[in-house]
């Protein structure tokens, strides 16, 4: 059987408070755009528990420490009869992006183990599960947009559709560190709440929806805001890092030509959304 986790983008985000465990609570809303990894499963003979073969885009770290491993760890504590399994993994999404790749790939794992093995897991029992894996996995199980609050993990459902817009993804080939993003970051409740920005027309987008990561990642990598700029440069509605970076997204009413020559170097997609 075989799924096709997606990514997110994130629409404006804003770090509202630091928290007294350490982490920060924000606002964003997580909108999933049609830029897909591969993900196959079949039942394993043998003694080992599972094989991961993993093509594509480059992984670094152990297995074990994959999120499509701990999906599958994490049902087996309660499903002990779930059989040993071969997983093969196309990576197509790149990661350290901003855009939600590894969380995508372990909710779609657990959505794929419960329907292949007829688990019978509820979709409000499989967002509990996502949840223990990361901040964001939950938002792939339904996989719809939603205002995202919280560390992340706490969702509302909202009524957006950007059907008919083409979007134009930008991925450099830089690393942002998470700690590194909010070294500027001044936390502070945003003047205009995202859930009203969020309805308004997308023309206006532009002079009211933020991104509060930018302020520290642009100043480090100017490199990174020069694509944001060249997308507005090329008559994007709006443009927007996603998430701490390092990719960068452009929403245009039409589709753009030559993309790939103009971001030559960059991982660069572009993609009508649905």
């Amino acid at each position: 059987m075989i799924t096709y986790p997606n990514a997110k983008i994130n629409l404006g985000l804003n770090i509202t408070e630091k928290r007294p465990d350490g982490y920060h609570n924000l606002e964003t809303v997580f909108y999933p755009i049609p830029l897909q990894d591969a993900l196959e499963v079949k039942p394993l003979d043998g003694e080992n528990e599972y094989l991961l073969k993993i093509a594509g885009t480059q992984i670094t770290g152990e297995p074990e420490d994959n999120l499509v491993i701990k999906a599958y760890r994490l049902l087996k504590q309660d499903y002990p009869h779930l059989p040993s399994i071969d997983i093969h993994m196309f990576k197509h999404i790149p990661t350290g992006a901003g855009l939600g790749g590894g969380s995508s790939d372990a909710a779609f794992m657990l959505k794929l183990l419960n329907e292949k093995f007829s688990l019978h897991i509820s979709v409000s029992q499989l967002e509990e599960y996502a949840a223990r894996l990361g901040a964001d996995c939950a938002f792939f199980i339904q996989n719809k947009p939603v205002f995202a609050s919280g560390i992340g993990n706490i969702f509302e459902p909202i009524e957006l559709s950007l059907k008919g817009y083409y979007l134009v993804l930008v991925k450099p080939d830089i690393f942002v560190s998470t700690k590194e993003a909010y070294a500027l970051v001044k936390p502070q409740k945003p003047q205009l709440s995202l859930k009203d920005i969020i309805h308004k027309p997308i023309e206006e987008w532009k002079n009211t929806m933020v991104n509060d990561f930018e302020k520290s990642v642009f100043h480090k990598f100017p490199e990174i805001a020069a694509i944001k700029d060249k997308l507005y440069d090329m008559e994007a509605i709006y443009a927007s890092m996603s998430g701490s970076g390092a990719s960068v997204f452009g929403l245009f009413k039409e589709q753009v030509k030559y993309v790939d020559e103009v971001f030559y170097g960059c991982f660069c997609r572009q993609r009508i959304l649905e």
